[in-house]
């Protein structure tokens, strides 16, 4: 076994390798760019090496300082986590050049399963179902849009190098496809340095599903059951599971055994990753091969309780497999939500920022865990991708470990920086989803016009508007503690409150019991039992005989609520002080609809448009890059460009004007 290994990555998965490698006795080395300086996986490993500036093209995609690292450290081996250089080919067989171990597939493994056009050729020798499609590369938009009219909409446009959902398109007309194909290709050069691009027929009613397999150097190779990731958007996963709901056992071992298969086909060492689309009929056809440890892998960790990582390190060692197909057990059910710093509410765009809370939920040994590679404090930087945690959690069945993630999300706390931890409380409480009844088109069906929230009933605004008055309660009568209060006018703290959410007043009536408080509200009545700590950004407690979680910030008489996916801010006051706002005026809004603003932080790498130019409402006026992302803005209307106040190459900030129209 390795004394010394480098991880040759960042955030979550670079902490993730440390935890094992550190279980298992070996010293690890991490890199970091200037920007990663104070992060949390350079601050785990044993000793850390800078590789450069903050542009990963400039850091983590150098090869050349990654095996220098290597040599200055001693290391004898690299671990590549995900993304980045862990389906780079030349840098795998280069490192091999060089003696040091490559903790994943032979280089030769990587080409053939990391370029998407000869992997399905593979996959076709090696009798696996693949996709009707045109499996080579494609050189203008209007060959691919031939192409795709051949084949019949709906198309997927494909780059040959992609993952993670970049440089991937779904068209189901022309234009989309001439379109889909320029951006498939910029995202794909800008990420992976990489241009080619091809087209293969969409899947109707499609799920995403994965087979993780497992393969030594000594020609045994074995299939560690199925993950269901058909929960995402703009094909990225949001929430994946194991196993799948979907699945028979007849069709779960058919999978396995092609995945195996295709393994065998190209001498696969290490942990893979054999993605199938799967159709309403259960037909199944070949995706991908990810030559690498996939971002999900927990979820098969759980339900196996194999450490993959530790696989991995062993297979790279030269060690055999400990166990055959058949010792592979399958306990219970395991979920994994990725908790991603953007804003669901404003079209899930990115959020960069300081953390200036960061609470996970307290991990329970086999029920929950959090895969984390940052800090309160830390910094959530525009130069890498957006992933903040996975959350991780376990039961007997499906329903019981849907239960305990949406606790441990309501325990969730993230503040400086938005996250989406709304939008996957809404998911677990979704009636589709909870029945298991979903396809990769289930949040764009769900959420045509974009994500507003959890829908509340009046029984769960009154349970929240019961929190908001006792919590405010409990802070008035502490408030008549505090010294130096004026002789003569005490503070008086009543018993009845008017709360305001959304639309909605509630009156509520408060009466003290041991612990907590007896809250009357509206023709409902709820008992808190609780012992909150004021300033507290959670309150634990019970509610009407129940355990109960909500996220709490108090901006004076406001109370911000989270739980269960439902988001509100309540207006607390006394009946008096809300009558007297009734009558209050309200301040019209600033009318900002002849301007664009930048939804989001990040790069202005296209100004389309010019000062006086007519505009056609749905045409591209600008695009930025966040977050390796090139997010594309277009005109709502039929405009003229009256003035242009931003540079193309410049750094935005949210709400930073771009254009001003007539």
């Amino acid at each position: 076994m390795f004394n010394k290994i480098l991880i040759a990555n960042r955030g979550e998965i670079a902490c993730r390798v440390i935890k094992t490698a550190r279980k298992m006795g070996i010293k690890t080395v991490a890199v970091y760019s200037e920007a990663d300086r104070d992060a949390r996986h350079v601050e785990l490993a044993d000793e850390a090496v800078c590789i450069g500036p903050a542009p990963s093209k400039e850091s983590y995609l150098v090869g050349d300082k990654i095996i220098a690292a290597c040599k200055q450290t001693g290391a004898q081996a690299v671990h590549p986590g995900y993304g980045f250089l862990s389906e780079n080919e030349d840098f795998a067989r280069r490192v091999e050049e060089e003696g040091i171990v490559f903790i994943g597939p032979k280089h030769y493994s990587i080409a053939a399963m990391g370029d998407k056009i000869a992997s399905k050729k593979l996959a076709l020798e090696a009798k696996v179902n693949t996709i009707p499609g045109y499996n080579d590369a494609i050189d203008t938009p209007e060959q691919a849009v031939k192409i795709a009219q051949g084949i019949g909409y709906p198309v997927m446009i494909k780059a040959s190098a992609g993952g993670g959902g970049k440089g991937l398109r779904v068209a189901y007309n022309d234009q989309e496809a001439h379109e889909g194909f320029a951006s498939c290709r910029n995202e794909a050069r800008n990420a992976f340095g990489d241009d080619r691009v091809f087209i293969e027929k969409f899947v109707e009613e499609p799920r995403h599903i994965e087979i993780q397999v497992l393969g030594d150097a000594h020609g045994n190779t074995v299939y560690l059951w199925e993950r269901e990731c058909s929960i995402q958007r703009r094909h990225q996963k949001v929430i994946e599971e194991a196993p799948s709901p979907f699945l028979t056992e007849e069709v779960r071992r058919a999978m396995g055994e092609q995945a195996v298969a295709l393994a065998k086909a190209v001498k696969y060492q290490s942990a893979g990753t054999v993605e199938f689309v799967v159709g309403k009929d259960m037909s199944f056809y070949f995706l991908e091969m990810n030559t690498r440890l996939q971002v999900e892998h927990p979820v098969t960790e759980m339900i196996t309780g194999l450490d993959l990582v530790e696989q991995m390190l062993r297979v790279a060692a030269g060690e055999k497999l400990a166990f055959t197909q058949d010792e592979i057990k399958r306990d219970g059910w395991a979920m994994e939500c990725r908790i991603n710093a953007e804003n669901p509410f404003r079209g899930y765009l990115p959020s960069t920022g300081r953390l200036v809370t960061y609470r996970p939920p307290q991990e329970m040994p086999g029920m929950v865990r959090v895969d984390t590679g940052v800090y309160e404090g830390g910094e959530i930087s525009m130069y890498y991708d957006s992933m903040i945690a996975k959350l991780i959690t376990h039961g007997a069945s499906r329903e019981e470990a849907i239960s305990r993630m949406r606790s441990a999300l309501d325990a969730f706390v993230i503040r400086g920086v938005a996250s989406n931890i709304p939008l996957q409380a809404a998911l677990l409480r979704h009636p589709r989803f909870r029945s298991g009844n979903f396809t990769t088109a289930f949040i764009a069906e769900e959420y045509p016009g974009g994500f507003t929230g959890a829908p509340a009933e009046d029984a769960e605004l009154s349970r929240m508007s019961a929190v908001a008055a006792a919590l405010y309660r409990r802070t008035d009568m502490r408030e008549t503690e505090i010294s130096a209060q004026l002789p003569g006018h005490p503070r008086k703290v009543g018993k009845k409150y008017i709360v305001q959410i959304r639309d909605r007043c509630f009156s509520v009536e408060l009466e003290d019991i041991e612990g907590g408080q007896r809250v009357r509200c509206g023709d409902l009545n709820h008992t808190l039992i609780g012992d909150w700590v004021f300033g507290a950004p959670r309150f634990e407690g019970w509610m009407d005989g129940e355990p109960i979680v909500v996220q709490v910030q108090r901006h004076g008489w406001h109370w911000k609520l989270f739980h269960a996916g439902i988001n509100v801010t309540a207006l607390v006051l006394a009946p008096r002080a809300a009558e007297l706002l009734s009558l209050m005026p309200r301040k019209p809004r600033p009318d900002l609809s002849k301007y664009l603003l930048s939804p989001m932080p990040g790069l202005l790498t296209d100004l389309a448009v010019a000062v006086g130019q007519e505009v056609k409402a749905g045409e591209r006026l600008a695009a930025i890059e966040a977050m390796k992302m090139e997010n594309v803005l277009r005109a709502e209307q039929d405009c003229v460009v009256a003035e242009v106040l931003a540079r193309q190459g410049e750094s935005l900030s949210v709400d930073q004007p771009i254009l001003r129209f007539r």
